[in-house]
Order: structure tokens, then sequence, then C-alpha cells
């Protein structure tokens, strides 16, 4: 998943984003640390030369964006079973219309081939490229103080989000659909994992004359009518009860939307739940099992380091420093990370399991800087600016 994002040291974002020319693929996410950022803008302010190729680049990429039209859960082809186009569907890829019926239903599985028929429904690939553009056009706003970054990532926002004749509903109901067997399955969940880069650009253009107190407000009630709705309806619950890195992914959007809505005491229940996560599903040696056994191994370890590490600096505005945290049973995120590090930095080949697709090192990137500002690791960031060459300079990460 993330189908193939940490967190938002958003990072150098990802497949869709325009950075540079290493790109990342939508198994890494970041998740932004303000203080940090805070700091890197004093110093863009004053020109740094460490710091103002990747700023330059920044703007550049961000004016591409500012070509790119909104886009809303309006323009699917086909209708939801709710009669409402205002409800977000996808379809499950590798299912097909039964040959062996009349209507086709119910659909039967193909692994591997996708259905054009879910094209017919593209929410599902408009909204991770719209999170991201948000975002990048918010870091844009934040650096230069530029408005019309702010400008186009507010319209972004409110098309999606708020404008009564083109906003999403607050539910995932219709989530990786399965027509004829199911309307929608937990699995959906993680595409709104995406959000958190939303929330993270709402804060960063806040103080713009294009987000005002009445668009924070219609967020604030937006997002806690779907954080309701993420604990309360069954398609929600059964994520919440997943034991591999869905389970985390949905901890990792619900803290954040928990917090961005000034839900400290669920905040904190939330981190306290992933800490138990992480003791029971990480091994003596800092692996999760669970995504040792998929095809794709490395690639799914690193996705749901990705999610502890989101968690991990949402932790920092709770009571549970997730970072430094040691569970009972000894596990903890630094073991984690260590477990990862010679395989994100080439020293080790993997062999935790199957990897059927070659690894894109740039993924591991975020896991890196994380390491290197939590974890002191200065080695990792050494592989960074090796691996990426060239481009090192103008590496968004660079920024974050």
């Amino acid at each position: 998943m993330y189908r193939k994002i940490i967190g938002l040291f958003f990072i150098c974002l990802v497949s869709q984003c325009l950075m540079a020319q290493i790109k990342l693929s939508k198994s890494d996410i970041v998740k932004l640390d303000f203080k940090t950022i805070a700091q890197k803008k004093k110093r863009i302010q004053a020109k740094d030369p460490e710091l103002y190729p990747a700023y330059l680049q920044l703007l550049k990429d961000a004016d591409k964006l500012l070509n790119y039209l909104p886009v809303s859960v309006m323009g699917k082809t086909d209708i939801p079973p709710s009669g409402d186009k205002h409800d977000y569907m996808s379809l499950a890829p590798y299912w097909w219309p039964n040959p062996a019926t009349s209507n086709g239903l119910p659909y039967i599985r193909k692994d591997g081939e996708i259905n054009p028929e879910v094209k017919n429904y593209p929410d599902k690939e408009h909204m991770p490229v719209l999170c991201e553009h948000i975002n990048l056009l918010a870091l844009a706003y934040y650096f230069s103080q530029d408005e019309k970054y702010a400008k186009h990532a507010s319209k972004l926002i409110q098309v999606w989000f708020l404008d009564p004749a083109t906003k999403m509903n607050p539910n995932l109901k219709y989530g990786q659909a399965v027509k004829g067997v199911v309307e929608g399955r937990a699995e959906g969940l993680i595409d709104t994992r995406q959000f958190i880069f939303v929330i993270d650009g709402i804060d960063l253009i806040k103080t713009s004359k294009y987000w005002t107190s009445q668009n924070q407000k219609e967020m604030k009630v937006w997002f806690s009518a779907f954080l309701n709705w993420l604990q309360t309806s069954d398609i929600g619950k059964d994520e919440m009860n997943a034991q591999n890195n869905h389970g985390v992914w949905y901890d990792a959007q619900a803290l954040a939307i928990a917090l961005y809505v000034d839900s400290t005491e669920l905040a904190n229940k939330i981190v306290q739940r992933t800490a138990n996560r992480l003791d029971m599903q990480q091994d003596a040696k800092g692996f999760f099992p669970l995504e040792l056994a998929r095809t794709t191994s490395f690639h799914y370890s690193v996705f749901i380091l990705n999610a502890f590490n989101v968690i991990a600096q949402l932790s920092e505005k709770t009571s549970i420093n997730l970072w430094q945290l040691k569970t009972s049973s000894g596990k903890s995120l630094s073991q984690a990370f260590d477990a990862l590090m010679p395989f994100l930095t080439k020293k080790k080949i993997w062999d935790g399991g199957q990897q059927i697709r070659p690894f894109s090192f740039p993924d591991g990137y975020p896991i890196l800087l994380s390491a290197r500002t939590k974890y002191h690791c200065e080695p990792c960031f050494d592989f960074i600016k090796s691996d990426a060459k060239q481009q090192y300079k103008t590496l968004l990460l660079n920024l974050l």
C-alpha cells in the first residue's frame, strides 16, 4: 500500500510529485516536523547556499502546479450504490465481470490483471495526486510567502472538501468495492492516508489571506465527521483491527485528524494503541513478520516503518513519545530503524523475504532522514548524498 509513503518529511514527495528528478513511489510519506522547517525557513531567508538550490527547485515545481486544475469526486463516470456522486468510490482493480452470469455479478478475481472499469471511478487516482500537490504548493507558500501558491492550494482544498457542488462526503463507504460481492472494503481506507498531506498543507497556509477562519472552521467540521465515521463504521473498525501495515496507517491518519480537530484525549489513546501494535507486530530482530511474508517484503517493511514514522512525529504533540518508547517486551521504533538501516544504505543486500520487483532506494530517504534527526545517524544522510549524486542539492528533503 501506500500502493507503494514516510512521512512526510513530505518527502520528497511521491511518484506524481515534481521534485528534482528523483521521485518516490506511493509507499513513502513524510510527516512534516514544523520546528525543523521553521529553522530551515530562516536559513532560506538568509540565502543559505546549502538550502537555496532545493528552495529554487521547490518554487519551480510549484509554479508548474499552478496549472493543475481542481479535481473532485464528481468526476466519476459511474455512480456509487448510494446514487450520490459526492461519495468517494474505487473498485478493487483485480476483479472482473463474471462471464458465467448474465449481469456479470458477482465479480471474479483475476490476480494481477487490472479491470479497465476502474477508470470509471477516478477518485482513487485523483485524491493522492491532489493531496501531494496541495502540500507542495503549501510548502512553496510557507518558504516564500508568495500568495499565489496559497491561493491555488486553498482552491484545490475547497473544491475537493468544501464546495457544496463538488465536495466529498466524509466517508469511505465505497472504497475498493467488488461488484456483487461487497460495496466497500476496509482495505480502501489506506487511500485516505494521503489526508495527512492535506492537514499539513492547511497548517502551512493558515497565515494566508486565501485561507480564511471560515475555511478552517468548515475543514474541522469535515474532518471531525470523517474521524467519527472512521471510528464508528464497520469498515473503519475492520481497518482499525488490521494486524499489518493497514492498522498502523489507520492510526496514522486518525491521529493526524484527531490532533487537527483538537481531540487531545483521543490522540493520546491512538498513540498508546500504536505502541501496542509495535509490541505485537515487531519481532525480536526489529522486523515485522506480516510484511516479510509479502512478495515485495522490502517494500512493505519500509512501508510499515513509514507509518510508524508518521505517528512518531505526531506523537510529539501527545503524552507519549513514540521515538523513545520501549514496550513491555522490549520492542522499540529505534530497533526497527536499526534493522532496516544496513539494507536502506546498501551495506547489505535484502534477505528478509521475497522482493519480486526492484526496490527504489529513494523510497527510503525519508526514513534515513528521520534516523539522522531523531537517532543521530549521520551516515544515513551521507548515504542520501552519495546515492542522489548531482541531484542531492535540489532534493526537497533538504528543506524538511
